[in-house]
């Protein structure tokens, strides 16, 4: 398995997708499930705009809009697959009402890379329970439980140096002291990004996006 699971930062994002098919121009499939509530948030636009800056052909995939026929039948044509942050409960309800989390874990155990960042990185655990003190519960009422993909065996926690608003150090530290003794968690930095390659797994550093170049006007 290939898979590079973010915090925030996008900086690893490239090094991660060039080392695909050698850094060919690929295509890639965005799952926005997880920002459907958000819409036009300057969050969301600043993630995908970080994703369509690296220069790949971006396909948009609502997994929630697909049977799991037709879902399988989309990731075949793609190269590698980026999951986007925002609700984790409303991301993993969009898998799992129609069966697209077996086959998203099926594909990716194939060898289909994956890139998550924060609820992206955060369902490929085995129990997505730990987010529900930075995520609301309430955005997945369909789902019995709270099982995530199982591809690894800890529950990433993003933002773990409580630098966002959203998650302050309190926020963090309440988490673990909640969570730590029942489920293992591993926590990342904004800077930092789990990259996992067949049996390995590595903490490394993941950079901000550099900031846009000023413009003639500017």
């Amino acid at each position: 398995m290939k898979l590079l699971l973010l915090s925030l930062n996008p900086g690893a994002t490239r090094p991660f997708l060039d080392g695909v098919r050698g850094g060919a121009s690929l295509h890639v499939g965005y799952i926005g499930d997880a920002q459907a509530a958000y819409a036009d948030a300057p969050w969301v636009l600043a993630e995908r705009r970080a994703i369509e800056a690296l220069g790949h052909e971006i396909a948009d995939i609502t997994a929630r809009d697909l049977t799991a026929t037709e879902f399988a039948a989309t990731l075949s044509a793609v190269d590698a697959v980026y999951v986007a942050g925002g609700s984790t409960f409303a991301l993993l309800e969009a898998l799992r009402v129609t069966g697209s989390d077996v086959v998203l874990a099926e594909r990716v155990r194939d060898g289909l890379p994956y890139i998550g960042l924060s609820a992206g990185s955060i369902i490929v655990g085995p129990d997505i329970a730990p987010a529900s003190i930075m995520d609301d519960p309430a955005d997945g009422p369909a789902l019995a439980d709270f099982g995530g993909l199982g591809l690894i065996d800890r529950t990433v926690i993003p933002h773990a140096d409580g630098l966002l608003a959203p998650y302050p150090p309190s926020l963090i530290a309440e988490t673990v002291a909640t969570y730590g003794a029942s489920h293992q968690l591993l926590t990342l930095r904004d800077d930092q990004a789990l990259l996992i390659d067949g049996d390995r797994e590595t903490v490394i550093d993941s950079a901000p996006a550099p900031a846009p170049a000023p413009t003639a006007a500017e």
